[in-house]
């Protein structure tokens, strides 16, 4: 019975963590890297194709988007997730392969233009995202689900983002259980929208994040209407537009939620018809998502709102941009606005395009809402950038750049803290993972030093025994290193199909003699046809 740590190891984003037992190989989270990539992340210690489940805390890209990289691979297994995340990944893997498709062909055209010989390749294709959402298995909160004779889990509420959960995991091998807990990302309390993080009683195991394990959030609750309100009230008076880089799932629906109320209050005195534009098609579909599990997720005062039969994030002058044309015209209307738009790093989508037509411009703010990743275009402008590169374009930085502090989606150290003193005995180890390198090596101290927990914040390619409580192997940090390009294309196709087969053969050891010289014959018979 094995746990090892794959991706989100002493680095914030691509959360990834490999669990055998009983024959079973399983990943919890399969996500994609943002921003800095530090440390280089080990391979899965099977092929692709071997792993028969993956478990899902959440929708978010860092946590979900390699899934179809993963189908194309070979894997053919089961994707468990809560239903609201079920329904959020509907659409953020499509528009993820989108994004991987769009980006692909832009520099193969780059590339043509240049005479350059090398060809693009889309990480993965729309094939690939489809392909693994038929894979998904919707669950209900707090249900224990038999995913197999040896193992069993259950999605609890942890206030993140709509649908995110952290997941217990009970594994069994020779007779022996235990039990991983596995956080996710951490809500934080008293959101507009979700409900508070809820704690788990019992576990063996926990594998914690650690975002924002070395700082605090601001004592004193921040009127997020009243500040929104004030930027608004500045930049419309300047003739300008607020553009928000927002995430199109979780933080837009926030802002929808706030500027409803700036709206209904009439608090922008001289331009209380303002328009808001949310320029994403993924943020539209997935508010339309968050209006559909309102009544299960929905908290506190949007939940009394709903229970009145008004809808908290909706309200007269939004406007819903799908198409590209749609897109293209906010930038030619002169009325002052808002402009919401993903990506919330600023690193790919439509955002890029209302940078260009809004940064250079005094009059306008740029309005941050979200954590912005070492490395991203967002971290650089907040950081006080003169010049960024769009679209192969120098731009200047002359719009006021501004942050609601504080708005954050996940929780501090105390929030943290809270969580893990929640359970009614102190685990046998506590792993720190999903930060910083030195916030995770901070907070595991704080954890032991502070609170008497056993606590370690493993690198990448670390292994731990679950049923002889030690480590098999614990891992060094490898500093990222130039790859070499992989397989890409039809040649990935293939030899993910090679592994593909490679495992059912595996797990067919067993079937009966004559089932199995048969389909001997059938793979010779195949060798034979393109020797």
């Amino acid at each position: 019975m094995k746990l090892m740590f794959i991706g989100a190891a002493h680095e914030v984003t691509g959360s990834c963590h490999y669990m055998e037992a009983g024959g079973k190989h399983m990943l919890v989270d399969c996500g994609m890297e943002q921003g800095v990539n530090v440390f280089e992340n080990a391979p899965l210690p099977v092929d692709e194709a071997m792993i028969d489940y993956v478990f899902l805390t959440h929708a978010h890209v860092d946590h979900s988007g390699l899934l179809p990289l993963l189908y194309s691979r070979g894997f053919r297994g089961q994707v468990y997730m809560t239903d609201a995340t079920a329904d959020l990944c509907s659409i953020m893997l499509r528009d993820c392969a989108h994004i991987q498709m769009m980006e692909a062909e832009w520099r193969n055209r780059k590339a043509k233009r240049s005479e350059s010989v090398p060809k693009h390749d889309a990480l993965y294709t729309m094939e690939d995202a489809e392909g693994v959402i038929k894979r998904i298995i919707p669950c209900h909160y707090n249900r224990e689900v038999q995913v197999c004779d040896n193992v069993k889990i259950r999605f609890t509420d942890i206030g993140h983002l709509l649908g995110s959960s952290s997941i217990e995991v009970w594994l069994t091998e020779d007779g022996h259980t235990k039990k991983i807990v596995f956080s996710g990302d951490i809500g934080n309390k008293y959101q507009p929208l979700l409900k508070d993080p809820i704690p788990t009683a019992q576990a063996d195991y926990v594998v914690m994040e650690s975002t924002y394990g070395d700082r605090l959030h601001s004592a004193e609750k921040v009127d997020y209407v009243k500040e929104l309100a004030a930027i608004l009230q500045e930049t419309f008076d300047r003739g300008g537009n607020v553009v928000i880089p927002s995430f199109a799932v979780g933080r837009t629906q926030e802002m929808l939620y706030f500027l409803r109320q700036v709206k209904v209050g009439r608090m922008v005195k001289g331009h209380e018809n303002f328009p808001v534009y949310v320029d994403s098609p993924m943020a539209v579909e997935a508010t339309e998502v968050f209006h559909e599990n309102r009544m299960d997720c929905f908290d506190g005062e949007a939940l009394a709102l709903v229970r009145e039969g008004i809808n908290p994030i909706s309200f007269a002058g939004l406007k819903l941009s799908i198409t590209s044309e749609e897109s293209k015209e906010i930038n030619f209307i002169d009325t002052p606005k808002v402009i919401i738009s993903a990506s919330g790093m600023c690193e790919a989508g439509r955002i890029r395009h209302h940078l260009k037509h809004n940064l250079w411009r005094e009059e306008c703010t740029i309005l941050f809402v979200g954590y912005q990743a070492v490395g991203t275009l967002g971290r650089s402008i907040v950081e006080g950038a003169r010049e960024v590169k769009l679209f192969g374009e120098s731009i200047q930085v002359r719009a006021h750049i501004k942050k609601l502090v504080g708005m954050s989606g996940h929780a501090d150290k105390n929030g943290l803290l809270e969580w893990i003193d929640a359970f009614e005995e102190k685990p046998k180890k506590v792993f720190v993972v999903h930060g910083e390198d030195s916030v995770c090596m901070s907070f595991a101290e704080c954890l032991k030093i502070e609170h008497g927990q056993r606590a370690y914040a493993p690198y990448s390619g670390t292994e731990f025994d679950l049923l002889g409580n030690q480590f098999l192997y614990e891992a060094e940090p490898m500093p990222v290193k130039k790859k070499t390009k992989p397989a890409s294309g039809v040649y990935a196709r293939l030899l993910a199909a090679g592994q593909r087969l490679l495992a059912l053969i595996t797990k067919n050891d067993g079937m009966p003699n004559k089932d199995m010289a048969k389909f001997a014959d059938q793979i010779n018979s195949l060798c034979d046809k393109w020797e």
